[in-house]
């Protein structure tokens, strides 16, 4: 990878001293302060990896500094250059005895103590390379939802510190579970942005979805996103503008961050407010005349009214003042939406809400947006979703009647649930190069995994219904489609029955439906639930299970006897016994080696799905 166009030094000691701030004493607050008692009982229980999830505004680089306190060499990993500055400026407040340095495409400043690395410089090999593996006690990930991509795992992966956080607004993807997989399933602290405006954490606001009369379905999709000259030619026209311009009037407060969808939109609008006596700016790479520093600096004051952008305030970049954002642009993703959103809640003097004015028109994902405004609660035995929609007592949604038809045009014109679902598979496949795992599917798939098994019965079912399996595995799933069915919808309130099916498993393809005794179980359902300390907290941490954490093989069969064997055994359509203190399955081999290699393979691949579904799950649930 090359590395990244830096900035020249003029513009970087400009960003140094946009993020000076007077030497007073800084102690954690609100969220920091649950945040660390989070990261306090993960340190003690043992875990090497951990993330945070805190809305912007949160003061997530101070929590990373707060925690830095307790380590001596420290690494701050991000992709932008603002980030590094910000948070350098950050740790220098809470660390002052401490040295500190810039790893970039500029500058090498290797043996500091708190070292700030650009992850374009990082991601190459001989620059990784240059330090120890263990030369960092404590890793810092900013921005975590990218650490998916190769050139963080790259990073994640070489290094050895004692202990790795992963810090983000916006954890997911789409919905970003390749990401919690990153951290072993752990996350410290999380807490939703509106959670934290109904504790006074950050500003309320009001929304307000402006109907926009564009046609974008003239418009060629190019899989991800509208192509930009065809975008450009509905977008600057002084009709467009006007109505931009009358629902920014109708709609604003003072202080304006307007998210543009192309430097040639940013500009044109600028253009038109400022005819019309509005001081604004165009703010982006090409701008001449004025520095970022100085736009900023306008805008906090009171000198600007509106800096039109495109991405330049995504990341990284805060100004409190900011009290309304204006959206003139497609939303293509949930994530960066959230980002932009989360520009306008920072508390300030003189700031009871920040005002949103987002205009809506018939693009795609239009109605993607709508799910910022909802609570997620992942807690049912089910898998099922329960959303919280109730807003903060002083926010406010207000939509026009024509984006409330809208939105329920789109929503009746989406794709049908099996369509999408066969979608979002082919597309992962396309990208692998090969038919993916489930757990690939949940891990990196658009869909959520779990609607494959309440719409077709199993993964292999889906398979099956695709015409994505052979004329031999068609006959063997419908010999066995019971038994997938069993081991892929069977109740999970704890870990114990998948467990016991992959002690099983792991005798190999050949031995794995032999009947199983609860003490022929019980060395590897100990090992595997103390083997990983989120998988002990999580489902080895109740009064019963305690008392085993040194083992003990009489207690540990007696706990495996009486729970999940008896409780898979007992259900109603079960395809296992458990019966004179042996549990068998009730399915028969087949006589083909191949057959029980594939029923194998499908059999291990829906259980280790399952398992780090309900460790993901249940981890997610114990931390919010």
């Amino acid at each position: 990878m090359e590395e990244e166009d830096y900035r020249s030094d003029e513009i970087v000691e400009a960003m140094e001293r946009e993020t000076a701030i007077p030497e007073v004493a800084i102690t954690p607050r609100f969220a920091q302060l649950e945040a660390l008692e989070g990261l306090d009982r993960t340190l003690e229980e043992g875990y090497e990896k951990a993330m945070v999830v805190m809305a912007t505004g949160l003061g997530k680089t101070y929590l990373a500094g707060f925690l830095a306190k307790r380590f001596k060499r420290v690494l701050f990993v991000a992709h932008r250059e603002e980030i590094l500055h910000q948070a350098k400026a950050s740790f220098s407040r809470i660390l002052p005895d401490r040295s500190f340095g810039l790893y970039n495409g500029v500058h090498k400043e290797a043996d500091a103590d708190c070292i700030f690395a650009s992850i374009y410089t990082l991601g190459m090999r001989r620059h990784r390379e240059s330090f120890s593996t263990d030369a960092f006690d404590l890793i810092v990930v900013d921005e975590f939802h990218h650490a998916a991509a190769v050139s963080y795992r790259s990073v994640m992966d070489y290094f050895e510190p004692k202990f790795m956080l992963g810090i983000t607004a916006t954890p997911d993807r789409m919905d970003g579970k390749d990401v919690f997989a990153l951290c072993d399933g752990n996350v410290a602290y999380q807490i939703h942005f509106l959670e934290a405006i109904r504790r006074g954490w950050l500003s309320p606001f009001r929304y307000f979805g402006v109907y926009d009369s564009t046609d974008y379905s003239q418009i060629r999709w190019l899989g991800s996103h509208y192509d930009e000259e065809q975008l450009a030619a509905l977008q600057l026209r002084d009709s467009m503008a006007l109505r931009i311009y009358e629902a920014w009037g109708e709609h604003k407060i003072t202080r304006t961050i307007a998210f543009c969808s192309s430097i040639r939109q940013a500009d044109y609008l600028a253009d038109y407010f400022q005819e019309r006596g509005v001081s604004t700016v165009s703010l982006h790479s090409g701008t001449i005349g004025m520095t970022r520093t100085e736009a900023i600096e306008g805008l906090s004051k009171g000198n600007l009214d509106i800096i039109f952008t495109v991405d330049l305030f995504n990341e990284g970049v805060d100004i409190p003042s900011v009290d309304t954002l204006l959206f003139v642009r497609p939303t293509e993703s949930l994530t960066v939406f959230t980002q932009q959103v989360g520009r306008g809640l920072r508390l300030s003097e003189n700031k009871s809400h920040c005002h949103i004015i987002d205009l809506i028109g018939n693009y795609r994902n239009a109605d993607l947006k709508m799910r910022l405004f909802e609570e997620k609660d992942e807690t049912s035995s089910s898998g099922k979703v329960a959303v919280t929609a109730a807003l903060p007592g002083e926010c406010e949604l207000k939509l026009d009647i024509q984006v409330i038809d809208l939105l329920a045009e789109i929503s009746r014109k989406k794709l049908p649930r099996r369509e999408y679902l066969l979608g979002a598979y082919r597309q992962l496949k396309h990208e692998l190069g090969r038919t993916p795992t489930y757990l690939e599917l949940h891990l990196h798939g658009r869909a959520n995994s779990r609607e494959y098994a309440s719409e077709f019965g199993s993964y292999i079912g889906f398979l099956h219904w695709a015409h994505e399996l052979t004329e031999r595995e068609q006959g063997l799933f419908q010999q066995y489609e019971a038994w997938l069915k069993d081991v892929e919808k069977t109740a999970m309130a704890k870990s114990y029955k998948m467990i016991v099916l992959l002690a099983m498993l792991e005798r190999g393809a050949r031995e794995w439906m032999k009947v199983l005794t609860p003490s022929e179980a019980a060395p590897f359902f100990h090992q595997y639930l103390t083997g990983k300390e989120y998988r002990k907290r999580i489902d080895f941490s109740d009064q019963k299970a305690k008392r085993l954490w040194s083992y003990n093989e009489a207690g540990v069969s007696d706990l495996i006897a009486e729970m999940p064997m008896s409780k898979w055994s007992g259900a109603r359509g079960s395809m296992t016994t458990f019966e004179n203190g042996v549990f068998a399955l009730r399915i028969e081999a087949s006589a083909r080696p191949e057959d029980e290699e594939t029923l194998y393979q499908w059999t291990k691949d829906i259980c280790l799905y399952r398992l780090h579904y309900h460790f993901e799950r249940r981890g997610k649930r114990r931390s919010i």
